[in-house]
């Protein structure tokens, strides 16, 4: 069965420890973290302070998915918050190779996105790198935001090229995640599913039973 991996920026911030206890107790896993500067994309979310904040409180894994220009600035600074694994941009590096190089000498593991208008040849000659790769289904920055389908036609492709070349990453998809389509994304290829709005809005414990049956019977 593939992971789940809810995205703290649709939690009630005013309730972050007892959301975040809550997934835990349903025994979610990971922790999708995204960090925005308001440069790469519109908003602002939060920093080191709040990951270092949470790190104390929960082991889940911290996915740490850094929208953020130039993210080699501050990786160590993402690892020594508590991150577990940092996503990187490739359209927020100038040098994607040396970026990555840096992210590959951290003590975490290393992953690249791509947002919607982005082809997975940009980032082709990198996989072979990555623990993992994750497709932005939605222009990155909002949340509540629908799936554009297109970006399953990446995960096919990506799975695709795991298989041919006998890679190792993972696939994450991240954006417009819901009950009604998650069935049809885990049978894409995914093995990581983000989700906000759909865990976090209403009851989350019954949010989590219900997208894990569906995750369950789609495996």
């Amino acid at each position: 069965m593939g992971e789940l991996a809810p995205s703290i920026l649709a939690a009630d911030f005013n309730r972050l420890g007892e959301n975040i206890r809550c997934l835990e107790k349903e025994g979610v896993r990971m922790l999708h973290i995204d960090v925005m500067d308001g440069n790469f994309v519109p908003s602002i979310s939060f920093g080191m302070p709040v990951i270092q904040s949470i790190r104390q409180e929960s082991s889940m894994f911290f996915d740490v998915h850094l929208m953020i220009e130039e993210p080699a600035r501050y990786l160590q600074d993402f690892v020594q918050a508590g991150a577990d694994g940092i996503t990187i941009h490739a359209e927020a590096c100038k040098d994607i190779k040396g970026t990555l190089q840096s992210l590959k000498k951290q003590p975490v593991q290393a992953a690249m996105s791509i947002k919607p208008d982005t082809p997975v040849t940009a980032i082709q000659d990198y996989l072979g790198q990555l623990d993992m790769v994750l497709v932005m289904s939605v222009e990155p920055g909002f949340g509540g935001q629908k799936l554009i389908p297109a970006a399953l036609d990446k995960v096919a492709r990506l799975k695709e090229l795991r298989e041919r070349e006998g890679y190792s990453y993972q696939i994450e998809i991240d954006g417009g995640v819901n009950h009604s389509n998650l069935g049809l994304i885990m049978s894409s290829g995914v093995d990581i599913a983000v989700a906000g709005t759909a865990v976090f809005q209403g009851n989350i414990a019954e949010n989590i039973k219900n997208l894990k049956e569906v995750m369950e019977s789609a495996s």
